[in-house]
C-alpha cells in the first residue's frame, strides 16, 4: 500500500499559469517583499470596499494571476505577547477551505517567510496539508484520494521551495499513516486489520514489521496486556496484536530510540464500563500507536544515519463482557511485580507496561538507549492545561539539564506548545500497594480527570511495574504533553538519563477556555496552592510580577504548589468546570476534520535535530 499524500509542487512565479488560484497567507498585504508586488494593489482595491479583508477570508478577482483569482488569508497579529507561528497555520488552514469552495483543484500557496518565525511557511503548508487529508474510509469509496489535483507552494528560490516541500511531504506522510490508523473506526483498524495496514505500507521500505498474534506468547510475554486482551480474544476480529517495527539507519549507530505505544482500537472502558454517553470517541485511543507508525513513516522517507529505532504497538481491544479482566484481580507484569487492579479503564498502562519493561531488558545492550511510551492515556492534562497546551514534565537529572525548557523551545519552532509540570514522589505513594497482597496499586476507582495529580500518577506507575525504579543507572525524567486527539507519553535516556513524555487526548473535551503559561518576557511567577482567595498585584518599572494563589479543590494539582521561574509571564488557571461535556469526559465525540498528529511527530524529529541525526530538517 502506498501513502498516498497530496502531491506538492514549488515555484518561485507567483502568476506561475499551472494553478488555478492563489492563496496568500501573511500578516499584512503592505510588507509583501517585492517578488510579490503584484498582490498589493488588488488587496488595496479591495480594502476601499471592504474593511474586513484583514478579519475574513476574502477571495479576489484579479486578471493576469493564476486562475485570475486571489485568497487572501490574513494571519492577524503575530509580534504580541502570545501570538505564535500557530497564526500561518491556522490561515493556511482558513485559505485552503475557502479555496476548495472556491473550486480551485491547482491553489498555488503563498506565505512569504516571516522575520520572527523561521519556519512560518513551512507551517502554513502543513496547516493546508491537514484540510486536505482524505479519511480512509472515504478514500476506499473515492475514484481520487485527493481533494485538489496538486498544491502548489511558491518559494523565492527553487532550493529552498525543494527543501520545504521535500520536508512538508515528509512529515505529512507520517501523519498521514497516523490519521489512518487513529481516526478509523474501531472495525476498520481492530488489531488484526491495524496489523495488515502496517505490514502493506512499510513493505519494500527500511522498516521492518513482525506481527506477534499467538496467545500463548502474548499470555507468557505480556500478561498486563493478555489480561486487558481476554475478553477481546474471544471474538477473532478483535484479538490482540503487538506489532514490532525495526529501522536500523545507514554507517555506526550512534543512538537507538525505543518506542512504545498504546493502541486500544475500542475502549469501553470493560467492566468499569463508559457509562453516560463518554464512550463515544474511544476508537482514537489507538492513537499512540498509530504515531509510532507514523513516526516509521517518517524515518522511511527521511532515512536519517546512524540511529537504530525500535517500535512496538500494542494494539488491544479493551471489551466489556463475562470473561473481561475486573478491579481486585492481582496480575504480576513481566518486571514480576504484582499488580491489584484497581480499574479496568486504566488500561492503556496495562498493555503498554510489559512491552516497555521488554524495551528496558533490551536497551542495556543497545547504543545510547532512548526509550518512549506513546499513548492516550489521560484526560486530566486537559483539565489541567487545557485543550492545545503539551505538559512538560521533567525529575531529578532530566530538571538539572533543562530538559524541559528545551522541547518548550522546540515546540514554538512548528508550534507545538508545552507547559512545565513535574512528577513528584506523591505520585509513586499513590501506586503503592496498600496490602501484603500486592506491591502496586494500578489506579483508584475514579476517572483520572476526577482523580488530583491525575496526569502524573501514570507515569510512576509505568516506571514501577516496569522494573524501571530498580535500574540503578537511571535518572529518571519525565515529559508530559497534550496533543489533539492523542496521548504520546515518551521515555527516552542518554547516557545517565531518562525522559518521559506524555500527550494527552483534548479534543472538544468543553475545556476550551482553559490554559495556562503563556510566555512572555521579564517577569517572575509563582502559581501557590492555598485556600480560596485570589490574590494580584503588577508593576515595578519595566518588570510584571504576578502572583496567584489558588484554591487546591478541583485544581487538578493536588496539594503541590508550581514554582515557575520564567520571566514576565501570565498565568490562567484552568478552571475544572465543563460547560459543554459531562465532567468524566476524556476525548469527546464531535472532532472537526481530520487528526492533528503535530505534537508526536514533530518533537521526535525536533528530538532528532538536537542530537544532529537529522540536521538538513531546519
Amino acid at each position: 500500500m502506498s501513502v498516498s499524500v497530496q502531491p506538492l509542487q514549488c515555484t518561485t512565479d507567483c502568476k506561475d499559469q499551472n494553478f488555478d488560484g492563489i492563496i496568500l497567507i501573511c500578516q499584512s498585504y503592505e510588507q509583501l517583499p517585492d517578488e510579490l508586488e503584484c498582490l498589493k494593489a488588488p488587496l488595496q482595491d479591495y480594502s476601499a470596499v471592504d474593511c474586513c479583508v484583514a478579519e475574513e477570508v476574502v477571495v479576489v478577482k484579479v486578471p493576469g494571476l493564476s486562475g485570475n483569482r486571489l485568497v487572501f488569508a490574513c494571519t492577524g497579529p503575530v509580534n504580541r505577547d502570545y501570538d505564535d507561528v500557530r497564526r500561518f497555520s491556522d490561515a493556511a488552514a482558513k485559505g485552503i477551505k475557502r479555496a476548495l469552495k472556491a473550486g480551485m483543484l491547482h491553489p498555488l500557496l503563498v506565505c512569504p517567510p516571516h522575520s520572527s518565525y523561521a519556519k512560518s511557511t513551512l507551517v502554513a503548508v502543513l496547516g493546508a496539508l491537514h484540510v486536505l487529508y482524505t479519511p480512509l474510509e472515504v478514500r476506499e469509496h473515492k475514484s481520487s484520494p485527493h481533494k485538489v489535483a496538486v498544491l502548489g507552494v511558491w518559494a523565492k528560490n527553487r532550493a529552498q521551495g525543494e527543501a520545504i516541500t521535500e520536508l512538508a511531504t515528509a512529515l505529512e506522510s507520517g501523519r498521514f499513516v497516523c490519521r489512518d490508523i487513529g481516526g478509523s473506526d474501531p472495525e476498520r483498524m481492530a488489531a488484526p486489520r491495524v496489523a495488515e495496514y502496517v505490514q502493506a505500507v512499510f513493505k519494500d521500505t527500511p522498516v521492518t514489521v513482525t506481527v506477534v498474534s499467538h496467545l500463548n506468547i502474548l499470555e507468557k510475554e505480556y500478561p498486563c496486556l493478555a489480561a486487558v486482551n481476554r475478553c477481546a480474544n474471544t471474538v477473532p476480529r478483535h484479538q490482540a496484536r503487538v506489532i514490532k517495527l525495526l529501522y536500523c539507519g545507514e554507517g555506526p549507530i550512534q543512538q537507538t530510540l525505543m518506542v512504545v505505544g498504546k493502541g486500544i482500537t475500542y475502549d469501553t472502558g470493560g467492566a468499569d464500563i463508559k457509562a453516560g454517553g463518554v464512550m463515544a470517541g474511544m476508537h482514537r485511543d489507538k492513537c499512540g500507536s498509530a504515531a509510532v507508525a507514523g513516526f516509521f513513516q517518517i524515518l522511511a522517507k527521511l532515512k536519517p544515519k546512524h540511529v537504530k529505532v525500535v517500535g512496538a504497538m500494542a494494539m488491544v481491544r479493551n471489551s466489556v463482557g463475562s470473561d473481561c479482566y475486573v478491579a481486585d484481580e492481582l496480575v504480576v507484569s513481566r518486571a514480576g511485580r504484582r499488580i491489584r487492579v484497581g480499574n479496568t479503564d486504566a488500561e492503556g498502562r496495562m498493555v503498554m507496561v510489559d512491552l516497555l519493561c521488554e524495551m528496558k531488558e533490551q536497551a542495556l545492550q543497545e547504543v545510547s538507549p532512548h526509550l518512549f511510551t506513546i499513548a492516550t492515556l489521560t484526560g486530566h492534562a486537559v483539565r489541567a492545561m487545557g485543550p492545545h497546551y503539551s505538559i512538560i514534565m521533567d525529575n531529578g537529572a532530566a530538571h538539572r539539564s533543562g530538559n524541559a525548557l528545551q522541547w518548550q523551545k522546540a515546540g514554538e519552532v512548528l508550534g507545538d506548545l508545552f507547559e512545565v509540570s513535574t512528577i513528584r514522589r506523591e505520585d509513586y505513594e499513590f501506586h503503592k500497594g496498600k496490602s501484603e497482597y500486592e506491591e502496586i496499586l494500578q489506579s483508584n476507582n475514579l476517572p483520572s480527570s476526577a482523580t488530583p495529580r491525575g496526569h502524573q500518577t501514570p507515569a510512576a506507575f509505568l516506571i514501577m511495574a516496569s522494573g524501571l525504579d530498580k535500574v540503578d543507572k537511571y535518572k529518571l525524567g519525565c515529559i508530559i504533553s497534550l496533543g489533539f486527539i492523542k496521548n504520546v507519553r515518551f521515555f527516552f535516556c542518554k547516557n545517565t538519563y531518562i525522559y518521559h513524555l506524555h500527550v494527552c487526548p483534548t479534543a472538544w473535551t468543553g475545556l476550551g477556555q482553559t490554559s495556562a503559561l503563556l510566555p512572555h518576557r521579564h517577569c517572575g511567577c509563582i502559581i501557590s496552592l492555598g485556600f480560596i482567595k485570589n490574590l494580584s498585584f503588577f508593576c515595578k518599572n519595566t518588570y510584571i510580577y504576578h502572583l496567584h494563589v489558588c484554591p487546591t479543590a478541583w485544581t487538578g494539582l493536588g496539594q503541590t504548589s508550581a514554582l515557575l521561574p520564567h520571566r514576565h509571564c501570565w498565568i490562567q488557571w484552568p478552571f475544572p468546570w465543563c460547560p459543554n461535556r459531562r465532567p468524566n469526559s476524556c476525548h469527546g465525540d464531535k472532532v472537526p476534520g481530520a487528526l492533528n498528529t503535530r505534537p508526536m511527530i514533530f518533537l521526535i524529529l525536533h528530538y532528532f535535530n538536537y542530537f544532529r541525526l537529522v540536521p538538513y530538517i531546519y
